[in-house]
């Protein structure tokens, strides 16, 4: 991926999102995340899902690195915004 952010390390099928702090996922603390392709079967989930526009983005994300959306409310503002960022190197 030409002129990505030293954050975002694509792979086959996959992003990996380094974090700016680490994250405590099933009491274990990750300095990244991995970010796996969507499939159209995705964004059809997340669009039956209830809720605001950001709870289903959450929730996207959250199967996406399966983790848990409660444990992505609770990256700071920059982390999340990295994962949107890994999140469109798959649009592009």
């Amino acid at each position: 991926m030409a002129n990505s952010p030293d954050y975002l390390k694509p792979g086959a099928g996959f992003v990996d999102v380094a974090l700016s702090r680490p994250l405590d996922v099933g009491g274990a603390k990750v300095g990244s995340l991995r970010l796996r392709e969507p499939l159209a079967g995705d964004i059809e989930t997340a669009q039956d899902y209830s809720g605001s526009d950001a709870s289903r983005e959450i929730t996207l994300f959250a199967n996406l690195c399966e983790i848990t959306p409660d444990e992505v409310r609770k990256l700071p503002l920059r982390d999340y915004a990295r994962l949107q960022a890994g999140y469109a190197t798959f649009t592009n």
